[in-house]
């Protein structure tokens, strides 16, 4: 196992800055831990709740820039959706987010083939308006995102150990 390190001085003024910086500084030193390589081999260094909390961060950087069609189309789906992403944000105490993530299964397994076919900038956002069946799910996503980020941040507050080691 990597030993993923932060140092105490860096949280505290991520704290102070808010949870999504609080969140950030994690996911950062993670990402250091594994050299920004999300490989098999790399998140076999990882524990359960560092893989999940990378998974929050590419499905939040995802959604937020183009929804579910941009991250299947960008190839995230089986990483978000063939994992046990949704049982283990759901076990983190976060089951609107877990129940958004089967939901938006089902259509990943209904259109992903299509969504993931490369394709020009213009076939691109026509995928938008091809299936708009996400739109709802993008909606709610972005509606939810504080309250979410606030609950991992709370997570991470509360099983900081699982995360990093805190240096002083």
């Amino acid at each position: 196992m990597i030993e993923i390190k932060v140092k105490d001085s860096q949280l505290n003024e991520a704290a102070q800055e808010g949870m999504d910086s609080f969140v950030s500084a994690f996911v950062h030193a993670i990402r250091q831990g594994i050299h920004d390589e999300l490989t098999a081999e790399t998140m076999a260094e990882l524990n359960a709740d560092q893989i999940t909390l990378l998974a929050w961060d590419i499905l939040h950087e995802e959604v937020m820039d183009g929804g579910f069609v941009q991250l299947i189309h960008n190839g995230y789906g089986p990483f978000i959706f063939k994992n046990p992403f949704a049982k283990a944000v759901k076990l983190w105490g976060l089951r609107d987010l877990s129940k958004l993530i089967y939901d938006a299964h089902t259509l990943y397994l209904k259109y992903h083939e299509e969504i993931e076919q490369d394709c020009t900038e213009d076939e691109f956002m026509a995928l938008f308006e091809q299936y708009p069946e996400f739109d709802d799910m993008d909606d709610l996503f972005i509606e939810n995102e504080e309250l979410w980020m606030e609950q991992i941040a709370e997570y991470i507050d509360q099983h900081i150990e699982q995360f990093a080691h805190i240096e002083k």
